[in-house]
């Protein structure tokens, strides 16, 4: 199992489960489909949205633990 940090990039973590797209649309990410957000660490992607990275890092490992 990945273990995911702050330093992940967004594209990897789509990657490794799509199915956490919903996480980051459901912070306000909307702009999964951009070449430029894939490639955005977690604590960059959650600096732009306001969104605090240890959490959504806590929300994506709890998510993908269960795969």
């Amino acid at each position: 199992m990945a273990q995911i940090t702050k330093d992940t990039i967004i594209g990897d973590i789509l990657d490794i489960d799509e199915t956490t797209a919903p996480i980051f649309l459901s912070i306000g990410m909307h702009c999964l489909g951009c070449p430029a957000s894939r490639g955005e660490t977690v604590e960059q992607a959650c600096a732009v949205h306001g969104v605090d990275a240890d959490e959504l890092v806590k929300m994506v490992n709890e998510h993908i633990k269960d795969k």
